[in-house]
């Protein structure tokens, strides 16, 4: 098992970067990538511009492990993600045709009509392998190590899980919270120094907001239990040195 499996992630469509649609599927990837051991390293929202579309993908597909797209595979002439991965990879975008009987079979089943719109959604690019898509049978597809799915979320997530036992997770990240009581600014400094002490431990500090009292939640995270419960150990009891300088008797907290 690798150390470390890298994603990314490029959600397209004109209708989340409006407000119109709010996104979901990043934080659905961001759980699927977790529990696989992938580190989501980046996110990316692009316009229905095809030359932004190709220049994203390009990118990050030569960065990172896997690349997963969501959005723009339907059947309109907005949904223009197939063609944007047919021309990142330089090849043809033919009507797929195992993509086409899977489509007809449905549309037979439930008496819709076959057209030529509908028919955009059996393009694939050459080299492309279908994922299959056990909601509405539209498929996605994979070609290289980019995967491109629907934008609707619970097609996504079918699509998800099709790919899972293609994919190759590396070792998984621990994590663990630490609730302070008093703000970062009295802490900032020390937990500073607990992370250059431990440049193998992701440290990070997120402020609870909204409730009576001041919270500052420390969060670790680390695929090295052992080094992950050294570095706790050492926040552990910055946090309690903090909390006793400001008069606080409460006991460190920690999940």
């Amino acid at each position: 098992m690798p150390d470390t499996v890298t994603a990314a992630l490029v959600v397209i469509g004109d209708e989340i970067l409006s407000g119109r649609t709010k996104d979901v599927n990043i934080g659905t990837v961001a759980d699927f990538c977790t529990d696989l051991g992938i580190a989501l390293s980046e996110v990316r929202v692009v316009s229905d511009v095809e030359d932004d579309i190709v220049a994203a993908i390009n990118a990050v597909r030569a960065r990172y492990t896997y690349v997963f797209t969501t959005g723009g595979i339907g059947p309109t002439h907005d949904d223009i993600t197939a063609d944007a991965v047919a021309k990142a990879f330089g090849v043809g975008l033919p009507v797929n045709p195992e993509a086409r009987a899977m489509l007809e079979e449905r549309w037979k089943a439930n008496g819709t009509e076959v057209n030529e719109a509908r028919l955009r959604m059996a393009r694939i690019p050459e080299g492309g392998t279908l994922i299959v898509n056990s909601v509405s049978a539209a498929p996605g597809f994979r070609i290289g190590n980019v995967h491109v799915m629907a934008g609707v979320p619970k097609i996504m997530q079918a699509m998800l899980e099709a790919i899972a036992p293609t994919l190759e997770g590396g070792a998984k990240v621990k994590s663990l919270t630490i609730r302070c009581r008093v703000g970062e600014g009295s802490i900032g400094s020390a937990f500073g120094r607990i992370q250059d002490e431990f440049p193998d431990v992701k440290m990070g500090s997120y402020p609870r907001m909204g409730s009576t009292s001041v919270m500052t939640e420390l969060v670790l995270r680390s695929p090295d239990e052992a080094r992950l419960a050294l570095a706790a150990e050492r926040v552990r009891a910055m946090v309690a040195v903090a909390h006793a300088n400001a008069g606080l008797a409460e006991e460190v907290e920690a999940y």
